[in-house]
């Protein structure tokens, strides 16, 4: 229960030479909390969710992320790294299709490791600036990997930068509805997918079975039911 707003809050952060190393237990506390809720139910869960999971008060809270968006940009900075760094490990593959395929995977593997990443790559947060300039970074290598594959005629002249967030919308709504009923689900849309982008001729990876319909009907049926929140958040 969060503790009203003129209660002295029981964080830890006493005057003394103790301060620096509590308010980073603090921080550390919220960053695992943080991380755990949004893998596993997305980026709607509140802030004052995360700071009772994290054992703080909303103030700590507070102290240390002022807004939503700066906890995003702590919890998925590493996360955005590694999805950059997939981008320029595909501009190194001699194979230029190869890569195309690699990373499209590669990313999107990424997505059904962690819901919460899942949402940050299909959206935006303008004020995470250092989130943002990541996806900048990669965005622009992203255009370098399609000139290439497309240099290499088997990538379709009509696709676009613009082709990526819509699979990986896609992507993150399938994800989100097979999670429990057909966890794999992901792989076979992925497959499609670079079938539909590659031109004809073009050798592809093997594409998934198709999930069990036993698993596409609960995950169908899943949809109809409100996703649960965290326990306790009524925010």
């Amino acid at each position: 229960m969060d503790l009203p707003a003129d209660a002295p809050e029981p964080s830890g952060e006493q005057p003394g030479p103790g301060l620096r190393s509590d308010a980073e237990r603090n921080r550390e506390r919220i960053l695992a909390a943080a991380r755990r809720l949004y893998a596993s139910h997305g980026l709607g869960v509140s802030m004052a969710c995360i700071a009772r999971a994290a054992g703080v008060g909303k103030a700590t809270l507070s102290r240390r992320f002022a807004t939503r968006e700066e906890l995003i940009n702590a919890v998925f900075a590493d996360r955005m790294d590694a999805y950059a760094a997939a981008v320029a490990e595909a501009l190194t593959d001699p194979d230029p299709w190869h890569g195309f395929t690699g990373y499209v995977q590669a990313v999107c593997a990424m997505q059904a490791a962690d819901r919460g990443f899942a949402e940050v790559l299909a959206m935006t947060f303008p004020a995470a600036k250092a989130l943002e300039e990541r996806r900048a970074e990669a965005y622009h290598g992203f255009l370098d990997l399609i000139a290439r594959a497309k240099a290499t005629g088997h990538l379709r002249e009509d696709f676009t930068d613009r082709d990526m967030p819509i699979l990986l919308m896609a992507n993150a709504g399938v994800i989100a509805a097979t999670a429990d009923a057909a966890p794999g689900a992901w792989r076979r849309l992925v497959g499609q997918m670079l079938r539909a982008y590659a031109a004809p001729g073009t050798d592809l990876p093997p594409l998934e079975p198709a999930p069990a319909p036993t698993a596409l009907y609960r995950a169908m049926v899943r949809l109809t039911r409100p996703a649960p929140g965290p326990e306790g958040d009524t925010e």
